[in-house]
């Protein structure tokens, strides 16, 4: 039987386990991501594990986050990672020099490599035909000490394609269409590759707008096939030598393939407040639109900007439209200034921000109050803006720039002929931003500079074989790691101070949970299905660890929030039987007796001592887990401690 292209590549990374799907695999990383708001925190917990020196091919810290600068914490956190950086090994690029995907897919990203990285869309180099998937800090620690990472062996699924995407068609449509037919679930467990004839009709950056988006299906990571089209890509970048052909076997064996022709599809949007919200341009044409979006690391390649550029010229926005535009690099800004492009986007009415996450992750460019607003981003959750109230629509560069002409939501193929765009064989290369570390010789001299901020992460207490708490909060379904714990300007700048941050952890669901859960001591949060759902980022654990919450008993969880719980010593339990769920109220005491025990049959009873009533759940873990979970973490067993 013949492999897939994902098989292939952990087949020569696996260095522990064996590749049955459910089972869990250990596989060797050779690259590492980090960026600053998930940053400060890996580091300081690389620091503890006590290693001189990263042990990857390649580790780069990127500074994309937290870029506004309106008090002196984020300085601080990028003065630390820096030094870190130049101590350790890893590479460190400058504030400005753009968004860690867009960069690493541009300069760093190598067909058949792995790479984890603490951000939940690292994915995107799975367009480059890397095997690269989001991780948890403490995991992207480990990876850079030389350890292995651990994820459970994935079941596989084929998209084939077929046609060719029409004029004011894009990538974008494509991740909506496979977003419309899976959900936002429906690629828990599975690895998505993409393939068929329609493969070679899309350009890395289309590929990459692609698999950067497979995170919002739950899916482990999504690649594509590394060929021709690949190839140039890296010539351009003046790194052909990276290039190397990876295909799947025509024999291998998927566990479902999904049809899409590519000539079908129209212009569609995700509606709020789910990237699986999904309706036709053409439906919501009557939409009165606010504000218009066009950057993130889904959608900010040069392509995608001289499309906008074009779309522009000679135009301008409507009077009631704010419209942003962040180049995804500053190379992709670069090229824009000197063809001309970025005078046709600013002549248009546009402000242009930083190469930087910015608008996405709420940092800065919020819509007003009940405001609708369009963005190229991945991801529409409720209050990730920065508005509470915002209504986030998820959009294609050419549905984006239509619609801030026109004022409402406009399907660009009423514009009439799509401008044509003529890409340059050759990228402008230049890597001054990206500073190198000290030499082994000279790293002992390196100081690593912290500043009072920065505040050591909360540590996890060995598991307890007996657990008696209050049900502190019970939420529902799709609950994500936005609604655990916020981003936003006024929140990001504290990441590297838990005590603080905890001050807004499940701030959009009840803002009373932080000062309940610290007066419990102890406490056990009840979730719906897919609990966890959406950016990587381990704070969404570390801080109900620093809580007191030691057990999370839901329905199903998403992949790296469940990690990233083991991880920080909390338990992650689901229920033997969904409707149980609905058994259990907010205040009620809860006791599970017997977890060493559990941890061996992978079955636990949660009692109700308010109502009487007891539930099975599962605890199913694997060896390693339990032995983490047991020692309090995976630090504390990394260290044996």
């Amino acid at each position: 039987m013949g492999l897939t292209i994902a098989q292939k590549i952990i087949k020569a990374h696996l260095v522990e386990g064996d590749m049955t799907p459910g089972s869990e695999i250990a596989l060797k990383i050779d690259q590492t991501l980090t960026q600053d708001a998930t940053g400060t925190m890996a580091y300081l917990e690389f620091e503890s594990i006590g290693i001189k020196r990263v042990r990857t091919e390649l580790s780069v810290a990127y500074i994309d986050h937290n870029t506004l600068q309106s008090g002196f914490e984020n300085a601080d956190d990028h003065r630390y990672i820096q030094s870190v950086a130049k101590k350790y090994g890893i590479r460190f690029s400058r504030p400005g020099n753009g968004i860690c995907h867009q960069v690493h897919l541009e300069r760093f990203g190598k067909p058949g490599k792995t790479l984890i990285g603490s951000d939940s869309h690292t994915p995107t180099g799975g367009g480059i035909g890397m095997l690269a998937m989001g991780a948890g800090g403490m995991d992207v620690a480990v990876a850079m000490g030389g350890g292995a990472y651990y994820i459970t062996m994935p079941k596989m699924i084929k998209v084939n394609l077929t046609g060719k995407l029409r004029p004011w068609v894009s990538a974008k449509d494509v991740s909506l269409e496979i977003l419309r037919i899976l959900s936002v679930k429906g690629g828990v467990g599975y690895i998505i590759e993409w393939g068929g004839e329609g493969v070679s009709t899309l350009t890395v950056p289309q590929r990459a707008t692609i698999t950067n988006m497979g995170t919002e299906l739950g899916a482990t990571t999504s690649i594509f096939p590394s060929d021709e089209v690949t190839e140039a890509f890296l010539e351009s970048q003046g790194r052909v030598e990276d290039y190397i052909p990876l295909a799947s076997d025509p024999d291998a064996v998927y566990d479902r393939i999904i049809d899409i022709n590519l000539s079908e599809l129209k212009p569609l949007l995700a509606c709020p407040h789910s990237p699986d919200n999904i309706k036709s341009a053409e439906e919501l044409s009557d939409t009165k639109v606010d504000q218009v979006c066009i950057g993130s690391c889904t959608n900010s390649s040069l392509a995608d900007m001289l499309k906008v550029a074009a779309i522009l010229k000679g135009k301008t926005i409507d009077p009631s439209v704010s419209l942003s535009v962040s180049p995804g690099s500053k190379q992709v800004l670069t090229m824009l200034a000197d063809c001309g492009a970025l005078s046709d986007i600013i002549a248009s009415g546009a402000r242009v921000l930083e190469c930087a996450c910015g608008p996405c992750i709420g940092m800065g460019f919020s819509p007003n109050s009940a405001g609708v607003s369009l963005r190229t981003f991945n991801r529409n959750f409720e209050g990730r803006s920065g508005t509470r109230d915002g209504q986030v629509y998820l959009v294609s560069p050419e549905v984006a720039a239509a619609s801030a002409l026109t004022g409402y939501i406009t399907d660009p193929r009423t514009l009439g002929e799509c401008p044509e765009i003529v890409m340059p064989d050759k990228f402008k290369i230049n890597d001054s931003a990206v500073i190198l570390p000290a030499s082994v010789e000279e790293a002992d001299d390196v100081e690593v500079l912290r500043g009072p901020n920065i505040k050591p992460f909360p540590e996890a207490s060995p598991l307890e074989d007996n657990l008696t708490a209050p049900l502190t909060l019970k939420v529902g379904d799709n609950i994500t790691t936005d609604h655990i714990m916020p981003a936003g300007a006024k929140i990001l700048p504290y990441r590297s101070n838990i005590p603080y941050l905890s001050k807004f952890c499940f701030g959009v669901c009840d803002e009373t949970f932080p000062e309940r859960a610290l007066a419990s001591g102890k406490s056990i949060i009840v979730g719906g299905s897919n609990y966890g759902q959406g950016s990587s980022r381990e704070h969404a654990a570390l801080v109900p660890l620093y809580l007191g919450v030691k057990a999370v008993v839901a329905k199903s969880f998403a992949r790296i929030h469940a990690a990233n719980l083991i991880n920080a010593g909390i338990l992650p339990l689901t229920f033997k039987n969904a409707e149980d769920y609905d058994k259990l109220n907010q205040g009620d005491s809860l006791e599970i007796d017997g977890l060493f025990e559990a941890l061996k049959t992978g079955s636990a009873t949660l009692k109700n001592t308010t109502t009487g009533e007891s539930f099975e759940l599962s605890c199913e873990f694997s060896e390693r887990q339990q032995k983490m979970l047991l020692a309090g973490g995976l630090l504390k067993y990394t260290k044996g401690e």
